[in-house]
This record gives C-alpha cells, structure tokens and sequence, in this order.
C-alpha cells in the first residue's frame, strides 16, 4: 500500500541539497510527487509531497535525518489520504502591493481568518520601487471561501485594511 508524506527541509544554499533529498527518496521506493522549493535568506527551504511503501514511512524518516550531518534540518509527515483538496472548492486570489511595513500579513490573515476562510498558497516578496527606491510588498494569495462567505462584505473590510495601510489590495478568481 502507497502513503504520502510531506518532507519540510531546510539548509545553507549550495548545489546537490536538492540531489541529496531526491536520492534518499528515490532510496526508499518514493515518487516526488510535487513540491515548493525556494531560496530564502541565503537558505535553501522547501516542502515536497512523496508518495512511498507505508511500511518504507520510517526509514526515510531516518535517512533523511542523517543528512543533518550535511546541513539539512529535514521532518517527514504523514498525510491523511481523506483530507485531499475538493476541486469544487470556491477559491479566490488576493494580490497586495503596496509599501512594505510591519504587519501587513497579520493584517490581512487575521481578516480571513475572521470569516474562516483558508489560506492555501501564498507567495510573498520585498523589493525597491522603481523610481524612489522605497520597498515594496508583494503578495499573491490563493484561498478556500466558506459556502456563507460574502464576497462584498470581504471586499469592503479589503478595502479598509488597504486604505489604512496605503496599500492596494485585489480580490479575484484564482490563477489557472
């Protein structure tokens, strides 16, 4: 019987961190099934979905812990094949721009959460204005919308954390 599991790692940025990680998978039976890799802060840092023997669960756990000794803080998880994305899900992106300043995800999380709506994918990024120079915040934000949740009410509370923040912030259809 096939299981996914969920690998978080971490380590310096150098050549072969991926290699390392898709040898030891490859080692224990494992189908890289999908992942999110990135450089962050002179860090390599990722999350990848494999799918494996069950009975193989534990010792990738094990494999991939020694490759501490290499740099790379690894955890493997277990996932509940029950809790897969329904594609019929009502979803929504939120794309933000604006200057960068403390607190713009709590913000903004903390409104969706509110109406419990789920954040699924985020990506986010600083960089300097074109003209003046001054830091930008960018981020795209994929999210589930609960059946009750109302869209102009969600637009509205947007609209007035953008405001506050001197922000814009968008609400649309997700990107296919």
């Amino acid at each position: 019987m096939q299981s996914t599991f969920i690998i978080t790692f971490i380590g310096d940025d150098r050549p072969g961190l991926v290699e390392a990680l898709s040898r030891v998978v490859a080692d224990h039976g494992g189908n890289w099934l999908e992942s999110r890799l990135s450089q962050l802060a002179g860090k390599f840092a990722g999350l990848i979905s494999v799918s494996l023997p069950s009975e193989s669960g534990d010792a990738l756990q094990a494999a991939l812990e020694d490759l501490h000794s290499e740099g790379i803080s690894v955890r493997v998880t277990a996932c509940d094949a029950a809790a897969a994305q329904d594609d019929h899900q009502r979803m929504v992106t939120l794309t933000v721009l604006g200057p960068d300043r403390q607190g713009v995800v709590r913000e903004i999380s903390a409104a969706l959460s509110k109406r419990n709506i789920n954040v699924v994918d985020m990506e986010s990024f600083v960089s300097p204005a074109p003209m003046s120079s001054e830091l930008l915040f960018h981020a795209q934000v994929e999210a589930v919308l609960p059946e009750d949740c109302e869209l102009e009410e969600l637009e509205e509370n947007l609209d007035k954390i953008a405001d506050e923040m001197h922000m814009d912030i968008t609400l649309g259809a997700p990107a296919s």
